[in-house]
């Protein structure tokens, strides 16, 4: 296995394919990813709970702006 591929893990797509939710979904993994990198500098001491926080809320508004660029709305 490649060394890469173990900081990079991403999951297959499950849900109904369409181009929009394929790129979204990978945006979502990345937001994941990147949120998990964020706790673990928080937690081990390295980034302040504020900094981390407004990290993750300005990921989230990033995603939330491809959601709808992508035109994905809530399912149900």
């Amino acid at each position: 296995m490649n060394q890469s591929n173990l900081l990079c893990t991403f999951a297959r797509y499950q849900g109904d394919f369409t181009p929009a939710n394929l790129a979204f979904n990978a945006n979502l993994q990345e937001f994941s990813q990147k949120v998990s990198l964020i706790v673990a500098l928080e937690t081990g001491g390295k980034l302040s709970a504020l900094a981390a926080y407004e990290q993750i809320e300005a990921l989230r508004e990033v995603l939330n702006k491809s959601k709808k660029q992508l035109g994905i709305t809530n399912h149900k």
